[in-house]
């Protein structure tokens, strides 16, 4: 049996106004497929930002703004379903006896969120704890963890690793309403500490990704202790 991989998608490569993107990425997971099985998470991105933004502005309560990000990231989820064609599960599963039963088909599995009040980054950690998968890669918007904002300060420092009591602490400060994950979260963590799930964030890139599946130290590696 192929080893498991469990990858998060940056929610921004599908508000990209360029399908070729997409194609891309699709051509790649289907070729890792020959040595390992990837389980897909997509994010939300810009767009699930943009519904959640106006949904608030009129009133609706947080977890009906998870819902609605979660809805937004199974529909970029379907996108890259329907790139791979007949190598992906046919459908994003809604829930993990769903996904657990779409890996045993030995397809691509691609996923959006699952349930309110929990980011993309904690579904995929809970996924590779429900899959027994080998890894977990979190494939962001930046090519690590940085000891403060990189966009802000030209000075923030890379970690290559960093423990994850370390990381919690840096996280316990940032806000958990809907739109608002970032890099990790609490839950996340949680999981991936309790499961010992060997895990490392980095940049949302074609060759970064296939770097780090080759074991290569790409971004930041979060060590369990």
């Amino acid at each position: 049996m192929k080893k498991r991989i469990v990858i998060k998608l940056s929610g921004r490569l599908f508000g990209i106004d360029d399908s070729k993107i997409l194609k891309d990425y699709a051509e790649f997971f289907v070729r890792i497929s020959k040595t390992y099985q990837p389980v897909i998470v997509a994010g939300g991105g810009k767009i699930a930002r943009h519904y959640i933004s106006h949904a608030r502005s009129s009133g609706a309560d947080e977890s009906t703004l998870d819902e609605l990000g979660i809805e937004v990231s199974r529909l970029n989820a379907k996108l890259l379903i329907y790139a791979m064609q007949d190598k992906a599960y046919p459908h994003p599963p809604t829930n993990l006896k769903e996904v657990a039963h779409a890996v045993d088909s030995g397809l691509i599995v691609i996923t959006g969120g699952l349930h309110p009040g929990q980011s993309t980054n904690a579904t995929a950690a809970l996924i590779a704890e429900k899959i027994r998968a080998s890894f977990f890669l979190n494939a962001t918007d930046v090519d690590g963890i940085y000891d403060s904002d990189p966009n802000k300060n030209k000075n923030a420092k890379k970690f290559k690793r960093i423990e994850l009591r370390k990381l919690r602490n840096m996280l316990v400060r940032q806000e958990s309403i809907a739109g608002s994950y970032d890099l990790m979260d609490i839950v996340a963590l949680k999981v991936i500490e309790r499961s010992k799930i060997k895990t490392r964030i980095i940049k949302a890139d074609i060759k970064t990704l296939e770097r780090a599946i080759k074991g290569y130290p790409e971004g930041t590696e979060i060590i369990l202790t």
